[in-house]
């Protein structure tokens, strides 16, 4: 069965804080989790000749260890921090560069613990999608500068996603 055919935006979820695994991951567990979550939803490789849609490779990962996107992992093990950093990291490279995913990291940050950073940008993306999906306005006030940002950033994802899906769903029927 196809992807897109099982693609229901309803059952989007990305795991909260409490739901990251609790003990270190190495690389392989954390890209399987990674791209579990995220592959129904995204896809990354817009070659339509390419079956495998690889959201979060190895290489990847040891890419945003050498630009200090995320911290070098410990005896070849991956904590929460790491791995909430790298769902953040899939989600914004759709649209974002990562000196620019880098500023956005920080500007979460400096107000915010990761564990609130994170959860808030897991909720707020989820809302954003079914929104898109939905067709209708994502309205999410806020007087905060950084959460308007936020909203902004996730909405701009949320876009091109839902065009990458339904640009595959129609090269698909054809």
């Amino acid at each position: 069965m196809n992807k897109t055919e099982n693609f229901s935006i309803d059952n989007f979820h990305i795991p909260r804080w409490i739901e990251l695994p609790s003990v270190e991951q190495y690389l392989e567990q954390v890209v399987k989790l990674i791209n579990s979550c995220l592959s129904p939803y995204i896809f990354f490789n817009n070659d339509s000749s390419k079956e495998e849609n690889t959201l979060l490779t190895k290489t990847m990962i040891n890419n945003y260890v050498k630009n200090n996107l995320i911290e070098a992992p410990i005896k070849k093990q991956y904590s929460k921090t790491q791995i909430a950093k790298l769902f953040v990291i899939c989600v914004l490279k759709q649209v974002y560069s990562m000196q620019d995913i880098k500023n956005l990291i920080e500007i979460a940050l400096t107000n915010s613990t990761l564990e609130k950073a994170y959860d808030q940008f897991c909720h707020l993306f989820e809302m954003a999608l079914r929104y898109t999906y939905n067709k209708k306005d994502f309205i999410y006030n806020s007087s905060s500068d950084e959460l308007y940002l936020l909203k902004s950033v996730l909405l701009s994802c949320s876009y091109k996603i839902y065009s990458q899906n339904i640009t595959k769903k129609y090269k698909i029927k054809k």
